[in-house]
């Protein structure tokens, strides 16, 4: 081994730092995410067994078994398991709890019974970083992802999947019938065993019936058609055109440092309901006396875009390109001109559509509908409409919608600013979770889950813009 670096012999004896503290350096991390958690009133932020029982075997305090988690979550170690197994032999683990080495249920059941003092610490650390004056541009881009949730596709059932799964194991059932058929009717020396072999899978295959007709009965008390058997609140959506079994992570994003300010879980596959809530939210959490929110397509909604600008929030939200008219190569409702002053549109050809009755869609809109005397006669009718009038339906709110439009026609970039701002955070989350990404279950506890992955996502954040020493100096700065 000669001409190579070489390592010290394991007999060697070494004399180590007498001191713990010496291994951990000025600028590591974890002095970080002690110095957080030793600033915050844990009482108050609502964690279990803050303080101590009087009687009974001592618990640890929910302080160690937060700074766990967050540097489980900071480095990519999630499982309760490989945190035991990490705080019995990392050095930084070690400083970080005093040498204390919970085994994996107690981290686990910390977890489990504190989701809401972790998603109040997740706001806690927004509130910080709002006092470092880190949200000053008061813009934040919104998107939702889908996160896969611990239940495969086979064990998410809707009518189609049952009656689908009932035809083929008729099919097989018959075919081992005809099978024990054929073989009673040959008499070959093996038929013994095969026949047992044929009536053992034709039972199992009956069994499977009978539980997918007891599913099928569950299924008809569930409003969404929809049944988890391994988690029961995990949903079928559609993500890049396939169906993925998991949840819709919603997340409001600051355009000038790229912080989670806002976070929810859902079990809603589209996003049209989620626009003014987490847009709320987001100017909740920053503060933020006027707020501008950017997100796609997925997100138009005329009661959401509205419940926005009664909040005070400019919402960013294109149309979608769903026209049938435009895609059959006629007129589209955006070539109409509205006449403010005289409540009447301008058609294509000059001709004045007014209106003519009220209506309530089946979604709950109250709809304006106007039409022309002259559609019938017109020479431009072919490139307009199929039916005798074309009928222009507006809603009683439409002007927010018009107000939205300017504003997105000054700002031509602000798609642009939303892509590149929210797409990266679920991207690097993703990356951070791996293929499984969820590992627990049910909506309240997947939520806690990602209440930590936020937490660590944005620390790193700030540790990146500060620096660890110079972030320490910032929290002790700044009043709790």
């Amino acid at each position: 081994m000669k001409r190579f670096i070489e390592g010290e012999c394991r007999d060697q004896v070494t004399l180590l730092p007498e001191c713990l503290d010496d291994f951990i350096g000025e600028d590591n991390p974890v002095r970080v995410v002690d110095a957080f958690i030793d600033e915050l009133d844990l009482r108050a932020l609502g964690f279990n067994r803050a303080a101590p029982a009087n009687t009974g075997r001592p618990a640890y305090h929910p302080a160690v078994l937060l700074k766990l988690y967050i540097y489980g979550y900071l480095n990519r170690i999630q499982s309760s398991r490989r945190l035991e197994r990490e705080a019995q032999r990392n050095v930084e683990l070690m400083w970080l709890t005093g040498r204390l080495s919970p085994d994996f249920k107690t981290i686990a059941d910390f977890r489990h019974h504190n989701g809401v003092g972790i998603r109040n610490v997740c706001s806690r650390f927004i509130g910080l970083c709002r006092q470092l004056k880190l949200f000053s541009q008061a813009i934040v881009a919104i998107d939702g992802s889908k996160f896969k949730a611990v239940n495969s596709g086979d064990n998410n059932f809707s009518n189609g999947k049952i009656e689908g799964r009932k035809r083929q194991i008729e099919q097989s059932i018959q075919r081992y019938l005809d099978a024990l058929e054929t073989a009673d009717r040959t008499q070959p020396a093996e038929v013994e065993v095969k026949t047992k072999r044929l009536k053992e899978k034709i039972e199992l295959l009956r069994l499977q019936m009978q539980k997918l007709e007891q599913v099928q009965e569950k299924l008809k008390q569930q409003p969404d058609g929809q049944i988890s058997t391994v988690d029961p609140d995990s949903r079928v959506m559609i993500s890049k055109g396939q169906g993925v079994v998991g949840y819709n992570v919603q997340a409001a994003v600051d355009t000038q440092n790229h912080l989670i300010v806002a976070h929810e879980v859902t079990n809603i596959g589209n996003d049209r309901a989620q626009l003014s809530k987490m847009a709320q939210a987001a100017k909740q959490e920053m503060a933020a006396e006027n707020l501008q929110a950017l997100a796609d397509r997925g997100y138009f909604n005329g009661p959401e875009i509205k419940a926005c600008e009664d909040a005070g929030i400019e919402a960013f939200v294109p149309k979608p390109l769903t026209s049938n008219a435009k895609a059959e190569g006629r007129f589209d409702k955006s070539d109409f001109v509205y006449l403010s002053e005289t409540d009447e549109y301008r058609c294509p050809a000059g001709e004045i559509a007014i209106h003519r009755f009220n209506t309530v869609e089946r979604s709950g809109l109250n709809v304006r509908v106007y039409w022309s005397s002259a559609c019938i006669g017109c020479p431009q009718k072919s490139e307009c409409t199929t039916s005798q009038y074309r009928r222009i339906r507006r809603w009683e709110h439409e002007d927010v919608l018009e107000r939205m439009q300017e504003r997105l026609n000054t700002k031509t970039d602000a798609m642009t600013v939303r892509r590149r701002t929210v797409e990266h955070v679920f991207g690097t989350l993703k990356h951070w979770m791996g293929s499984t990404h969820f590992l627990t279950k049910t909506l309240a506890h997947v939520g806690t889950e990602m209440s930590l992955h936020v937490l660590a996502y944005n620390f790193k954040r700030v540790m990146r813009i500060f620096g660890a020493q110079n972030m320490m100096q910032a929290m002790r700065s700044v009043p709790a």
